[in-house]
């Protein structure tokens, strides 16, 4: 998760994040990122049922019944462990986790230990009811998808009416005292959306925004052909990060990101080198204390029957269930192959990812988009928008010669876009 707003305005600094000593419990949400101990953030997917039918659900949810998911008693004892392994957040993610009927309990329990309770949802189920039980459960947070403005978002939600019920989940969530962002996953289906959604952002005072590159994951897996070419990514970043400035020059503080791609890291550094060099090098710090991509070391997922996997988006990479062995022994488990890997992923890395210069603040991105699009998930992610003499690849070198062990078409792609426009 890259701090597009901040970073780029000089809003949050290195000094920011020493005076809580980088610990993942003593500072405020948004300096979790720079954290030295690493905490995860831990994703539960407290359930595989959703209303909806999102044509990029990483989860592939159906509006049915799953069999096997964690009891209320279990849920709880599940937030016991992550309580006393010290996690920073949880995030009760789905399906749709307005569809576990014991959800508010154990929200309400999670918060008697001590944990910060953070809901992403599709706002389609909050009533007037419900925004008062998501408030006095103790949500600190509130993250509703939008994907687009009206027609566009029911297509990709597969749901007509879907928009207008998640404006009013939002607002309702808003009105009632809660800090409520949008969650916004952009492909070539939505990217002309992203001037529509920041106008909304500000006509109806909605503070944050998270968007999110496309996972190759669940039913996301069958949209890489709409996944965006890397000068359509380029351009999208250009514009929202356009945006992020010039909104902080008229005094409007929308707290925009961007998830699931860490070239992203590089692309805002190299934008900060260019307009602000006399902040780029504790901007590069920063960068380096988020890490890069943290799946397997600072964000953990957990799925409706207690399996315990690196990120929301690896369900087929499973590392011990929850039910069998407390969680704070599973992760710090090095005993499973890939887990190790992933904690150490540097020395392990193959292709481009493994000779570029930027791997200290992107660390190899989403390995699930390599391992699907490779079938090897330790190849380079295809999602990676830079171009190898980018990467400090140049032709001829014994780098350009492991990169080319897993060809990943972005030169030729931006060399073919500039040959389109000119």
């Amino acid at each position: 998760m890259l701090g597009v707003t901040r970073l780029l305005n000089g809003t949050v600094s290195p000094s920011d994040a020493l005076r809580y000593g980088r610990h993942t419990s003593r500072g405020p949400a948004h300096l979790l990122h720079y954290s030295k101990d690493k905490k995860p953030v831990v994703v539960w997917n407290c359930t595989q049922t959703c209303n909806l039918k999102c044509m990029h659900c990483y989860a592939s949810s159906k509006n049915k019944l799953y069999p096997g998911e964690l009891t209320t008693e279990e849920a709880k004892r599940l937030m016991d462990q992550l309580a006393e392994f010290e996690i920073p957040t949880v995030l009760f993610s789905g399906g749709e986790p307005l569809m576990r009927p014991d959800l508010f309990e154990v929200v309400a329990y999670a918060r008697e230990q001590g944990l910060r309770a953070v809901l992403s949802t599709n706002g389609t189920l909050i009533s007037q009811e419900v925004a008062e039980k998501i408030r006095d459960a103790g949500f600190t947070y509130v993250g509703i998808s939008l994907d687009g403005i009206g027609d566009v978002h029911d297509s990709i939600r597969g749901t007509k009416g879907s928009f207008e019920d998640a404006l009013e989940g939002i607002r309702r969530v808003r009105d009632v005292g809660i800090r409520v962002g949008l969650r916004f996953t952009i492909h070539a289906k939505n990217r002309d959306e992203v001037e529509g959604i920041f106008q909304l952002m500000q006509e109806e005072k909605i503070p944050r925004c998270c968007i999110y590159h496309l996972a190759y994951a669940g039913r996301g897996e069958k949209l890489q052909r709409f996944d965006l070419e890397p000068h359509e990514t380029r351009e999208a970043l250009d514009f929202i990060f356009g945006r992020a400035q010039e909104l902080h020059e008229q005094g409007i503080e929308l707290d925009l990101l961007t998830v699931d791609n860490h070239t992203d890291n590089v692309y805002l550094y190299q934008r900060v080198l260019k307009d602000h060099p006399e902040r780029a090098d504790e901007v590069y710090e920063m960068l380096s204390w988020n890490g890069g991509n943290q799946s397997g070391i600072a964000i953990a997922a957990i799925d409706p029957k207690g399996n315990v996997h690196p990120d929301q988006f690896s369900w087929h990479q499973t590392f011990g269930n929850v039910k069998e062995k407390p969680f704070g022994e599973i992760w710090q488990d090095r005993s499973d192959p890939f887990l190790g890997i992933l904690k150490e992923r540097k020395e392990h890395l193959k292709g481009r990812c493994s000779v570029c210069k930027w791997l200290p603040i992107c660390n190899g991105n989403l390995r699930v988009r390599a391992e699907s699009y490779f079938d090897d998930a330790l190849a380079p992610d295809p999602g990676c928008y830079l171009t190898d003499e980018e990467c400090g690849i140049m032709p001829g070198t014994p780098e350009a010669t492991v990169a080319a062990e897993f060809p990943v078409p972005v030169q030729e792609m931006l060399v073919a876009a500039e040959g389109a426009a000119s």
